[in-house]
């Protein structure tokens, strides 16, 4: 192939790097979006996020049944733990993910996701537990960090902690963004000039 029939093409390698940026890009900022907009005094998700569409219902239907029939399937019980994540089905988000981790302990996304889910349903020491270790096992994952300065600023009132969160947030990444766009960076700095929550 000639130069100039090369310049049209990008290579497998970059494309896959691209894909998986893209990728975490999205998960990350869905799990940042579900932790912020799920904080006190936040309004509802629009109804298309709370409930499970037909699809969701029919995809949880299946796993379900998948996990049923072979209770080991680790896979099977991360993805059927998203769907009920997805459907604000928190006992059974919670449930799936714990059996998930029974099975393969360690997944710093599951414990991250877990650790939404507990905060979802009001126990936020479990939230930051979990937060926890998915830092511990996964140091770079920077959605346990932010997610762990959620549950302190919003649920335990703990601004110092919060703060801590993310200053360990912005060490692993300087650059990192709140929902709106906002660098966490000027997130924190607006944080500490406020005097309430």
């Amino acid at each position: 192939m000639s130069k100039k029939e090369k310049d049209g093409y990008v290579k497998k390698e970059t494309l896959m790097v691209v894909v998986f940026v893209a990728l975490a890009v999205g998960f990350l900022g869905g799990v940042f979006y579900s932790a912020y907009t799920s904080a006190p005094g936040k309004d509802a998700p629009p109804s298309g996020h709370s409930r499970a569409s037909n699809a969701q219902s029919s995809g949880i239907s299946e796993l379900e049944k998948e996990t049923a029939l072979h209770p080991d399937n680790v896979a099977a019980w991360v993805q059927l733990g998203n769907l009920y994540f997805d459907a604000n089905q928190v006992d059974k988000a919670i449930a799936a993910y714990k059996r998930s981790l029974a099975l393969v302990p360690g997944n710093a996304d599951v414990l991250t996701d877990l650790g939404v889910m507990y905060r979802r349903k009001g126990q936020h020491g479990e939230a930051i537990k979990a937060f926890d270790r998915a830092i511990l096992v996964n140091p770079r994952q920077e959605a346990a960090y932010f997610n762990k300065g959620v549950v302190f600023l919003h649920d335990l009132n703990e601004r110092e902690n919060a703060v801590k969160a993310w200053e360990e947030l912005l060490r692993v990444n300087p650059m990192a963004k709140v929902r709106s766009g906002e660098l966490v960076m000027e997130f924190v700095e607006n944080i500490k000039a406020k005097k309430t929550p």
